[in-house]
C-alpha cells in the first residue's frame, strides 16, 4: 500500500453511500462514542496486519493455505473463555488436518473479536402485525422482539471494543503460552468430537504427531526451544460493516505513514456492501490492512477487475483476498470466468471459498439452517475448477462454533430438521459444529493433495 493513497481520508467514506448502516437515533450520542472509541488503545498493532499480509501473499503464491473461521456473528452472551477456547481447538484441529494433508503452511485467521454486525436484506421486521427494526448485531442492537431492543445503541459499540479487548487477550495467551502446542495435539479433542468418526481420524493424525515429535527429542532436538512448536500466528478478521467504529480504531502507523483500521488484522467488503462508488469501499482502500471480499454469483469481470484495481491498485500479493460465496448450484456457472480474468490479467488476489453463506435457507419450522453436503458440495467445485484451471485454491472461510450445536443439517451429528431445536444456539446463521467442520477438514485435506505446494495442480 502506498503512504499517499489518492482524494483518500479516513473520513472520506462519509461523502459516499453508505449501506447496511442501522438509523442512530442520536447522532450526537453516536458522535461521543466515536470520540471516545478514537481515544482507546488499538486492538492490533499495524506490524501484526503486516506480517498478515506476507502470510496471504505466500498463500497467493500456492505456497500456504489460508483457514478463516469463527461465529457468524459474536454473541455479548457468548464470550466465556471455554466457549473461546473450545472455538480455537476447532481452528487448530482443522489447521492440523490442513497442514497434513497440504504439506504447507496454513494461515489462522478468526471471525473473531470484532465480528458483531451482520447485514440484513430487509431493514424491518414484522411480527403479528409488530414492524421494528431488524437485528443487526450485538453491537448495534438486541434480538428480542421489543421496540427498546431494536433501537440502535452507540453505547454498544462500546460494548463490542471491550469484549473484542477481553477475547483477544485470551487468544494471545492460548496461542502464545502453551495450549496451541503441538504436544498438546490430542488436548483439542473435544469428547463429543473424539468419539466420531471425524474425532478417530484426527487422533490418527495426532498420533502420528506424537510419535514424529518423540523422534525428534530421541535424536536430542530441544523441543521446548523452538517456537514455531510451542506458539501459532493467529490473527482476527471481521466484516467493516459499521464504519463509525472502525474509523475510530483507525491510527497511522509512526513507522510507515500508512493508516491502519486497528480493530482487526484484516478487514473484508460483504456481498451487500461492494459497490464501486460505496462508503465501505471507499474506507477500506486506504487502509494498510489485508482486506478481504466477497464475490457472489451476481459479480460481473468487469465490476471484479475494477474492485481490484481500486483496493489493490499495486496489485499487491497479499493485500486482497477474493471470497467467493456462490452457493453449490451456482459456482461452476458463475466462478471458471472470474478465476480465469484474474489469472489473464496477472492479478495477484488470493482467491479462497466460502460454501457457508450461498447455501442458507429456511427449514419447514422457519428455521434458518444449511445442508452440511450443500457446504462439502460448493468446497469441492471450488477446488475442482482451479484443478482446472492451474490455479491454486487459497483457502476456506467457514462460520463454525467449538459448541455441540445442532445448526446445519447432515454430516454425522444433525440428522432432521427435527434436530434443530436441541441446540440451536447461533444469534444470525447456522454454524457448523466441531465434528462437522473436522469432516470439512478432512474433505479439504484430500483435494489439497493434489496438489503440488506453489505449482498448481498434480498431473493426474
Amino acid at each position: 500500500m502506498s503512504t499517499s493513497t489518492p482524494n483518500w481520508s479516513k473520513r472520506s467514506w462519509r461523502s459516499k453511500n453508505l449501506l447496511q448502516s442501522p438509523t442512530w437515533p442520536d447522532a450526537d450520542h453516536l458522535g461521543r462514542v466515536e470520540q471516545e472509541l478514537a481515544a482507546k488503545p488499538p486492538l492490533v498493532f499495524a506490524g501484526e496486519a503486516r506480517n498478515l499480509r506476507a502470510h496471504l501473499a505466500t498463500a497467493s503464491q500456492g505456497q500456504a493455505f489460508v483457514l478463516q473461521a469463527g461465529d457468524c456473528a459474536e454473541s455479548f452472551d457468548e464470550s466465556s473463555a471455554d466457549a473461546i477456547r473450545d472455538k480455537l481447538k476447532v481452528i487448530l484441529q482443522m489447521s492440523v488436518v490442513l497442514t497434513f494433508a497440504a504439506g504447507v503452511p496454513v494461515v489462522k485467521i478468526g471471525r473473531i473479536a470484532g465480528q458483531f454486525a451482520k447485514p440484513r436484506s430487509e431493514d424491518f421486521e414484522e411480527i403479528d402485525g409488530v414492524r421494528l427494526p431488524s437485528f443487526r448485531g450485538h453491537n448495534i442492537n438486541s434480538e428480542e422482539f421489543t421496540a427498546e431492543a431494536r433501537q440502535p445503541d452507540p453505547e454498544r459499540l462500546l460494548a463490542a471494543y471491550h469484549q473484542s479487548v477481553s477475547t483477544l487477550n485470551l487468544l494471545r495467551a492460548f496461542t502464545t503460552g502453551g495450549f496451541a502446542s503441538l504436544n498438546n495435539v490430542h488436548k483439542w479433542n473435544q469428547e463429543f468430537v473424539a468419539n466420531s468418526i471425524e474425532g478417530k481420524r484426527y487422533e490418527v493424525i495426532a498420533d502420528d504427531i506424537e510419535r514424529a515429535l518423540s523422534f525428534m527429542r530421541a535424536c536430542g532436538i530441544n523441543l521446548a526451544a523452538d517456537p514455531t512448536l510451542q506458539a501459532v500466528d493467529f490473527y482476527t478478521s471481521h466484516e467493516a460493516l459499521i464504519l463509525p467504529y472502525e474509523e475510530a480504531l483507525t491510527r497511522q502507523d509512526s513507522l510507515t505513514g500508512e493508516w491502519y483500521d486497528c480493530s482487526a488484522h484484516m478487514l473484508w467488503i460483504g456481498e451487500r456492501t461492494r459497490q464501486l462508488d460505496g462508503a465501505h469501499v471507499e474506507f477500506l482502500r486506504g487502509v494498510g490492512n489485508p482486506i478481504g471480499l466477497k464475490v457472489g454469483p451476481t459479480m460481473s469481470p468487469d465490476e471484479l477487475l475494477a474492485l481490484c484495481e481500486v483496493l489493490n491498485p499495486e496489485n499487491v500479493p497479499g493485500r486482497l483476498t477474493l471470497i467467493s460465496r456462490m452457493g453449490a448450484a451456482r459456482i461452476n456457472e458463475a466462478l471458471p470466468g472470474l478465476v480465469e480474468l484474474t489469472k489473464r490479467e496477472g492479478r495477484s488476489e488470493l482467491w479462497t471459498i466460502d460454501p457457508m453463506h450461498g447455501n442458507t435457507y429456511k427449514a419447514s419450522n422457519g428455521v434458518k439452517t444449511r445442508q452440511f453436503e450443500e457446504v462439502m458440495l460448493e468446497t469441492s467445485r471450488f477446488f475442482d475448477i482451479h484443478e482446472r484451471l492451474g490455479t491454486w485454491p487459497g483457502g476456506i472461510h467457514v462460520e463454525l462454533t467449538g459448541g455441540n450445536v445442532t445448526e446445519c443439517l447432515g454430516g454425522t451429528t444433525v440428522a432432521t430438521e427435527a434436530d434443530l431445536a436441541h441446540n440451536y444456539t447461533s444469534i444470525c446463521d447456522p454454524r457448523l459444529n466441531g465434528t462437522q467442520s473436522l469432516d470439512l477438514a478432512f474433505e479439504v485435506g484430500e483435494k489439497l493433495q493434489r496438489y503440488d505446494a506453489g505449482k498448481g495442480a498434480k498431473s493426474l
